[in-house]
């Protein structure tokens, strides 16, 4: 796939570990080194041995590039399809948000018992702004959450899954299963409908995650 020209934005370097391991999990360490080749981002690669990686460390510094965390999940894409790419991204932002994103919502007070015990509403009137300023704080993702009456508008700007992309419809799937398993933990297990309604790569300002309140499991 095309380079894609670096942004000055980064990511922290916690989240893509993880999100690097699930992808390792599912496709085996040679389907991800596949995937790591096609996006130019063999520097990820161990190649002495193939048994110890040479993933992001896991902490909380902001030093993974938006323009590599775009050609990553482009690649998943370009190799497995839309509907393959569509899905590995979906589970490796899930797993980075459950093994690194809680974290990060732990230093904002998302998980306090105090937090544990609100109403659902309230967990989520409270919660999301909350998660919203995580990102924002660790990362170059600036994000904010605005409530729209039957769904919260999650918007991020600029966006790291899509920069430097082109495409004809929403493409920021590890950014949709960052947010789901973000809100089935600061729901305390629910799970809810979750919609990228605008996306950069589409020409839109920002990209915008709707959020309906109503869960659905």
């Amino acid at each position: 796939m095309p380079p894609i020209e670096p942004s000055g934005y980064y990511y922290p370097n916690m989240i893509v570990h993880y999100m690097l391991e699930a992808m390792e999990e599912i496709m085996g360490k040679n389907g991800l080194n596949a995937i790591l080749n096609l996006a130019g981002l063999s520097h990820l690669i161990d190649l002495i041995d193939n048994l110890i990686d040479n993933y992001p460390p896991t902490n909380l510094n902001k030093e993974f590039e938006f323009a590599d965390f775009s050609a990553l999940c482009g690649a998943l894409e370009e190799m497995y399809g839309p509907r393959g790419g569509r899905g590995l991204q979906l589970r490796a932002g899930r797993v980075g948000f459950a093994r690194g994103g809680q974290k990060m919502g732990a230093m904002v007070g998302v998980g306090d018992l105090a937090f544990k015990v609100l109403p659902l509403n309230a967990k989520l009137k409270a919660g999301l702004p909350a998660m919203a300023m995580v990102f924002s704080q660790f990362s170059d993702q600036k994000s904010t959450v605005s409530d729209a009456g039957e769904y919260y508008r999650y918007t991020m700007k600029p966006c790291p899954v899509c920069w430097g992309r082109t495409a004809d419809r929403p493409i920021c799937f590890a950014a949709k299963g960052l947010v789901e398993e973000a809100l089935h933990w600061v729901s305390g297990g629910r799970k809810f409908r979750v919609e990228e309604v605008e996306c950069t790569a589409m020409g839109d300002d920002a990209c915008m995650l709707a959020i309906y309140k109503e869960p659905i499991g």
